[in-house]
C-alpha cells in the first residue's frame, strides 16, 4: 500500500527529532503574519470556483509527471492563469518534493501557499510555519483523534491556517469535530491511488457552509470542475493535470470558468 510505506517512513523520521519543540514554536511567534489561505479561497469562491494549483513533480503511482520543472516558473503561470492559492509537495522521496520548491513557488507570487506534505508530528507543523507556508495539511486518515486536535490547535496558534482532509463520511465526523473551517475530500483511495469521481459529490451536502469545501485529486477537465461547483464546493485543488498539460496558465484559466 502506498499511504502505509509513506507513513512509516514519515513516523520513523519523527521519532529520531532531536530538536527543541518549544524553540522552534517561539521561533514560529515572531514571524510576520501569513498572505491569508482561507481569505483568499473566501474571497475568490464569491465569485468562481477557486482554485489551488498544485506544484508536483511525481507520484508514487504514475512516477515522473514533470520532474524538471521550475517552481518560480510554475507558480507564476499559476497565478497568472487567475490560481486563488498555490500547493507544493514537500515531500522528496515520493514525490521529488522539496523546501526549496515550496519558498521559490512562494516567493515569486504573491499567493498563499499550502504545505502539501504528510504531517505526522507537531514538528511538521511548525515547520511549515518556519519555511514559509501560510496553511498546513492534516489527514484524516493517518491521524489518531488527538493528533488531529493537537495538529490543528498548535497550527493555529502559531498563525497558519489548516486545510484537514477526508476522504469518507467517518473522517468527516471528526475533521468538524475538530472545528475544522477548510475541509478537504479527496477524490483519490491514498491507499491504492484509484479516483472515486462520485466521493466528493456524495460529501458535500455532509459539509456545513460555514466550512470552506475543497475538492481535492481528479480534477481532469472544467467538466469536472463544473460538476463540483454545481454540487457545492468552493475550490479545487489540482496538480497532475495542470502540471502536465504543457500550459498550466491555460489549464487554471479554463477551470475558472466553473
Amino acid at each position: 500500500m502506498y499511504l502505509d510505506k509513506i507513513i512509516h517512513s514519515h513516523r520513523s523520521a519523527a521519532a529520531h527529532e532531536q530538536r527543541n519543540l518549544d524553540d522552534l514554536v517561539e521561533q514560529a511567534l515572531s514571524l510576520p503574519v501569513t498572505r491569508g489561505f482561507e481569505r483568499h479561497l473566501r474571497q475568490t469562491s464569491d465569485q468562481h470556483l477557486a482554485v489551488i494549483a498544485e506544484i508536483k513533480r511525481k507520484s508514487p503511482s504514475k512516477g515522473d509527471l514533470f520532474a524538471c520543472l521550475d517552481p518560480s516558473v510554475v507558480a507564476r503561470q499559476y497565478e497568472s492563469g487567475g490560481a486563488s492559492c498555490l500547493s507544493v509537495l514537500t515531500d522528496q522521496q515520493f514525490f521529488g518534493g522539496s523546501v526549496t520548491d515550496l519558498q521559490q513557488a512562494r516567493s515569486a507570487t504573491d499567493l498563499p501557499v499550502i504545505r502539501k506534505d504528510f504531517t505526522v508530528s507537531e514538528f511538521d507543523v511548525v515547520d511549515a510555519r518556519l519555511m514559509g507556508a501560510d496553511c498546513v495539511l492534516l489527514i484524516a486518515a493517518v491521524l489518531s483523534a488527538s493528533e488531529l486536535q493537537r495538529f490543528h490547535d498548535l497550527a493555529t496558534e502559531i498563525g497558519l491556517d489548516v486545510l484537514i482532509e477526508t476522504h469518507d463520511e467517518s473522517e468527516l465526523d471528526r475533521v468538524l469535530g475538530v472545528g475544522a473551517r477548510l475541509v478537504g475530500v479527496n477524490q483519490r483511495d491514498l491507499r491504492t491511488f484509484e479516483v472515486d469521481h462520485q466521493r466528493a459529490e456524495r460529501m458535500a451536502a455532509l459539509i456545513p457552509t460555514s466550512a470552506i469545501r475543497i475538492a481535492e485529486s481528479g480534477v481532469r477537465d472544467v467538466a469536472d470542475a463544473q460538476r463540483l461547483r454545481n454540487a457545492g464546493y468552493d475550490a479545487v485543488l489540482v496538480g497532475e493535470s495542470i502540471v502536465t498539460s504543457g500550459d498550466p496558465e491555460e489549464s487554471v484559466r479554463k477551470l475558472l470558468v466553473a
